[in-house]
């Protein structure tokens, strides 16, 4: 796998070199999109691309690059080698490590609408702006939210109809929904997921439940060792060993959905991209809720936006703009809303007639829109990944009983320093 560090090299290497002259009309876009396999999400995507085709006239020809990470791997490749996306979906974490690569044009350099650019969501903005100008506007978008079996909850004398917004009622909760068998766990309380390209965005929401942040806005300093991060340790890994109402080690992430609805646990911590797979495939009513936090409900925010590739010529860059304005429109944005669990990012998609009747129905769609207001962006520094993997490595190690969560926090904060000391400019 590249790091971030071989990326930026091949990207600047690549944009030193002559520019090719290309025509100022096109009929045709290259858009990479981050999805390994074929199903729902490539049909719905493949049938945008058709219906801006026959309103346009512009084919937007979209290339399924795997996961985030490789989508991106493949994004800079491709550009190397004089191809590549004019524009591409991919994590609005990687805000740093993108735009420092030189392959990005900002969206005041295509000339984008301003009253367009500032109408998403301010929360799925906050990965959008750097040295005063936006390099990504909010499509694939999510909060981290908790499902929850409300027969469960009726089954253990809870009340299916009211969640806990705290630490402490959480874990009062999950002890009631814990089930035994033979001096083993047949059902957990509660599962969150601790795997590598995840422990990162499950611990961004604990920090932010607890009043901590993890980063600063410049993406060049972590700080993980400030005592409402550790705190947020702390409680995650008293969830396993004091009142173990969720596993110890590591929880992958793949493996929530399967488990919510095989009755392997009551509570799951995922993303609303989930909700329309929980919807159609639940034989149990289920709510969806706010993160509890230690004094009130928190949450993190994630998933990708779009980018724009600045090797495009004039009239690229102009139909690649053209495009993110049509995915974006209140009929599409409710559309994609409906169809995968991702939430609508502007307020006008909201208010057509088929999401409010969607709504109407499925109260559930709009419950993660009502805690944008106390969400966090989600980890995001220069060399991104890397900085990830080291807080992911001492986060399992705690939560596997190797380290207290000051020892854990404290390695990851000096690789973190090691990371980052070279892009603390001044």
């Amino acid at each position: 796998m590249l790091h971030r560090r071989t990326l930026l090299a091949t990207a600047a290497a690549t944009l030193a070199a002559p520019a090719v002259v290309r025509a100022q009309t096109t009929r045709a876009i290259s858009f990479y999109y981050p999805i390994a396999v074929g199903g729902p999400l490539t049909a719905i995507i493949d049938g945008y691309c058709r219906d801006f085709a026959s309103e346009s006239g512009i084919e937007v020809k979209p290339v399924y690059a795997g996961n985030y990470n490789e989508t991106l791997v493949k994004a800079v490749t491709a550009i190397k080698g004089g191809e590549g996306p004019h524009l591409a979906v991919l994590l609005a974490a990687e805000i740093h490590a993108v735009q420092d690569m030189d392959i990005l044009v900002s969206l005041e350099d295509l000339g984008a609408d301003a009253k367009w650019v500032d109408g998403f969501y301010p929360a799925f903005m906050a990965n959008s702006r750097k040295l005063g100008k936006t390099w990504s506007v909010p499509f694939q978008r999510s909060t981290a939210v908790d499902y929850y079996n409300k027969t469960l909850f009726t089954e253990a004398g809870l009340d299916p109809e009211h969640f806990p917004t705290t630490w402490d009622g959480m874990v009062e909760a999950g002890r009631k929904l814990l089930k035994s068998a033979g001096g083993n766990t047949t059902r957990w309380g509660f599962k969150l997921a601790s795997d590598t390209g995840n422990a990162q965005w499950t611990f961004g929401a604990l920090a932010n439940q607890a009043g901590g942040i993890l980063m600063n806005e410049a993406g060049t300093e972590t700080f993980f060792t400030d005592p409402k991060v550790v705190e947020a340790l702390t409680y995650w890994r008293g969830l396993a060993f004091d009142s173990k109402i969720t596993p110890q080690g590591t929880t992958a992430w793949g493996t929530l959905p399967s488990d919510f609805l095989e009755g392997n646990t009551a509570i799951i911590q995922s993303t609303t991209g989930n909700l329309t797979n929980l919807r159609d495939k639940a034989g149990f009513p289920f709510g969806v809720a706010g993160l509890p936090g230690k004094a009130g409900v928190r949450t993190v925010v994630g998933g990708g936006n779009l980018y724009f590739m600045k090797h495009a010529s004039e009239a690229e860059r102009k139909a690649s703009l053209a495009f993110a304005r049509f995915l974006s429109t209140p009929e599409r944005a409710a559309d994609w809303c409906m169809k995968t669990g991702y939430i609508a990012t502007r307020p006008e998609a909201w208010e057509t007639a088929a999401l409010t009747a969607y709504v109407a129905k499925f109260p559930a769609a709009n419950v993660a829109r009502g805690y944008l207001p106390v969400a966090t962006g989600e980890l995001s520094t220069f060399e991104n990944q890397r900085v990830q993997v080291a807080l992911t490595n001492q986060i399992q190690a705690c939560l596997a009983g190797t380290k207290t969560p000051s020892e854990a926090l404290a390695d990851a904060q000096a690789e973190a320093d090691r990371i980052l000391k070279p892009f603390r400019r001044g």
